[in-house]
């Protein structure tokens, strides 16, 4: 199964680095910009016998290293 995994920080969480691409649009011209939020995207191959199982060990791996649960939310989608 392949599954994408996008990590993005928690509203509230201030994000410096979206800042900065939203300053550097601003500096291009696009002022419609109003905001933006970095974050990641990864995509995994997983060899599970099941959907559930799947489900399960994306939430460990998210939990225990993909994703800081303190300041980050994450979902993922699963092929």
């Amino acid at each position: 199964m392949r599954v994408k995994i996008f990590v993005c920080l928690k509203d509230g969480v201030l994000d410096p680095q979206g800042k900065a691409v939203a300053h550097s649009l601003h500096s291009l011209g696009y002022q419609e910009v109003q905001d933006v939020r970095m974050g990641k995207y990864l995509e995994i191959s997983l060899d599970v016998p099941s959907r559930q199982a799947a489900e399960l060990k994306i939430r460990e791996m998210c939990d225990k290293l993909l994703a800081n649960p303190v300041i980050e939310d994450y979902r993922f989608e699963i092929e």
